[in-house]
């Protein structure tokens, strides 16, 4: 095929495809110049994939992960567009799925009779999911512009001002985004909650929680998928509060686990300390539940360690 992806010896490629140069001469939305570079890339048969499969698994070949990964990135974008409704950007879910493809050849087994294709259907919807369900939070607790802002672009700004030799102090982080030093803080924290209430409803003139509004309108195969990781989810943090102190379940329950979680202020005056002494407890808290998570669900350590 003339338009088969030439080989370059020598030169470490990424597993996915970038846009290539010339395409970005023309204006293009994002998403269909990705989907143009993809569908460059042919369809392996089955004796392709396996011989391609055994050399990755018996040498770790990182051309043929490239063949199989870019073999399947249509695959991605099929899945990543049947979550088009709850989430606009597509191209956030295709990179998300993209990592779960990824981590689908890396763990495929040739030798069990089954197709790269259906044994990667699991990682990148499971990849997918969770990316929605991990930014519901981000979602909900940026309802301003300025607070918008904040989330989304203090980790990097604090990161950059490390590069550059400074302290990302909340002084300075308040003096950047032009904010009052307090709101850094509790963004900060909000930030670093992890988001797993998902059977509160979303408003309170609403019964209508997170999952089921994912799980609104589609199908059994993914209600079930929602709801699995739902209760193992519950589970897990039943087990993880059988092992805190009444203070951090208090924690736990007003500032990680609530859809409308107290500022740290309004906790700290009801514990009579300060919202600073909130904020330490919590970190340690989140710090002891991603460890805990980790050990518990190694399979989702990937999205609540970061």
């Amino acid at each position: 095929m003339n338009d088969k992806p030439k080989k370059v010896k020598g030169k470490k490629k990424s597993l996915v495809p970038a846009v290539r140069r010339e395409e970005r001469l023309v204006p293009l939305d994002p998403f269909a110049a990705y989907l143009q570079e993809a569908k460059r890339y042919p369809i392996l048969s089955e004796e392709e994939e396996k011989e391609l499969a055994i050399r990755l698994t018996e040498t770790g070949d990182v051309d043929a992960a490239y063949q199989l990964t870019t073999a399947n990135l249509m695959l991605v974008v099929k899945i990543a567009m049947t979550f088009k409704r709850e989430w606009q950007n597509v191209m956030d879910l295709v990179q998300e799925g993209n990592i779960g493809l990824m981590k689908a050849v890396k763990n495929f087994d040739p030798f069990r009779g089954v197709r790269l294709s259906a044994y990667a259907t699991w990682w990148i919807k499971s990849y997918i999911l969770k990316y929605i369900l991990d930014n519901w939070r981000l979602v909900r607790v940026g309802t301003t512009n300025s607070r918008r802002k904040l989330l989304f672009n203090l980790k990097k700004e604090k990161e950059r001002l490390e590069r550059e030799g400074f302290d990302p102090s909340t002084k300075l982080l308040a003096e950047h985004f032009g904010v009052d030093e307090n709101e850094i803080i509790d963004v900060e924290a909000s930030i670093g909650a992890v988001d797993v209430s998902m059977d509160t409803p979303t408003r309170a003139d609403s019964s209508m929680t997170p999952a089921q509004s994912l799980s609104d309108g589609k199908s059994l195969e993914k209600r079930a998928e929602i709801d699995q990781f739902r209760e193992i989810l519950q589970q897990k943090i039943e087990g993880f509060k059988s092992e805190l102190k009444p203070g951090e379940i208090e924690i736990l329950e007003k500032r990680v686990l609530s859809e409308s979680p107290q500022s740290l202020q309004e906790l700290g005056d009801e514990r009579g300390v300060t919202r600073e002494a909130v904020r330490q407890a919590e970190q340690r808290l989140l710090k002891k539940f991603r460890i805990y998570i980790e050990e518990q669900m190694p399979e989702a350590a990937d999205y609540f360690i970061n």
